[in-house]
């Protein structure tokens, strides 16, 4: 059986500065640190988290007075920003700074007048974080018949935008219907979809035609993940989403002769590595790695922490 890696995959630059954010506060702060939902939506990462003083919490009513918080990688809403502030929280930042630009393109748009559709699935905290940038004028739609039956005010004058790491093909489907029913709909400055979900997409896509079975290393509350497993399969490729090493079931290795391995953008590389030990027998390097797109993006952290106590 031969092993091939797509390139790029795993950490994207806003989870490595989320990451990094958490760590940094704990350091210069003391633990625990609190921080609202899953950081990343990834079991290991937020596990590693936990055992260096990481307390990961839904409610902020769950933080006592006057402590550390962390905002997820994913966003909150304006309501959730101003309660941190009344209760005196201190707080650090970690939104995606991909994302901040969609909530700043939701508040321009609604100062604008314009209302705006959001094109997400429901309960991800991203989108609840976006929707919740505006007290009204919003409007969610997941699919091409959603945007074909959604009900708006006469005479609105309409926007879009989207949650960062849908499925790029499926996103444009849903717009494009968004499109034939409101032709004036205006359209974000710039793709709404990250860097990191097109490449690790289009890797996938590479990866699909030259192999038989794809495992995506990603935990299944990871939405890019997800999507990866998605993308595979609709180009012709079995495809599996796998926490670790330990949910490969031998049974699909069976009939596989050439299996592909690629991790979404909130899965650490250990994990990846842990798959490859398992499907070479030990010796992970017998891997063929792909070419992709060579990342160089990077954010910076937050300046109060990034002079370290």
């Amino acid at each position: 059986m031969e092993v091939v890696l797509a390139n790029p995959r795993g950490f994207c630059a806003g989870v490595k500065r989320a990451i990094a954010i958490v760590e940094h506060a704990i350091e210069k702060f003391g633990a625990p640190i609190y921080v609202r939902h899953e950081v990343v939506h990834n079991q290991f990462v937020c596990d590693d988290l936990r055992v260096k003083g990481a307390i990961f919490i839904e409610d902020l009513d769950e933080v006592p007075e006057g402590r550390t918080v962390v905002f997820s990688a994913h966003g909150v809403s304006k309501d959730v920003r101003r309660q941190a502030e009344r209760r005196g929280l201190r707080i650090f930042d970690a939104t995606c700074p991909l994302v901040t630009k969609v909530h700043d393109q939701v508040e321009r748009m609604r100062r604008e007048g314009l209302e705006i559709i959001m094109v997400g699935h429901k309960g991800h905290p991203e989108v609840e974080g976006t929707m919740g940038q505006s007290e009204d004028g919003m409007y969610l739609v997941e699919t091409v018949d959603d945007a074909r039956s959604l009900r708006v005010a006469r005479g609105a004058r309409l926007a879009y935008v989207t949650q960062t790491t849908l499925s790029v093909d499926d996103a444009e489907q849903v717009i494009l219907a968004l499109k034939r029913r409101f032709p004036d709909i205006v359209a974000p400055k710039g793709d709404d979809i990250c860097y990191a979900t097109q490449n690790r997409q289009d890797a996938v896509k590479n990866l699909a035609w030259q192999t038989d079975l794809i495992l995506v290393v990603g935990s299944p509350s990871s939405s890019n993940s997800n999507r990866l497993r998605e993308v595979a399969e609709k180009h012709g490729t079995r495809a599996h989403l796998v926490d670790s090493a330990g949910d490969v079931d031998p049974e699909w290795l069976r009939d596989a002769s050439r299996v592909g391995v690629t991790a979404g953008a909130s899965a650490p590389e250990v994990l990846v590595d842990e798959v490859l030990a398992l499907l070479t027998g030990g010796y992970p390097e017998r891997a063929v790695q792909l070419r992709g797109i060579r990342e160089s993006v990077t954010f910076a952290l937050p300046r109060a922490l990034a002079e370290r106590a």
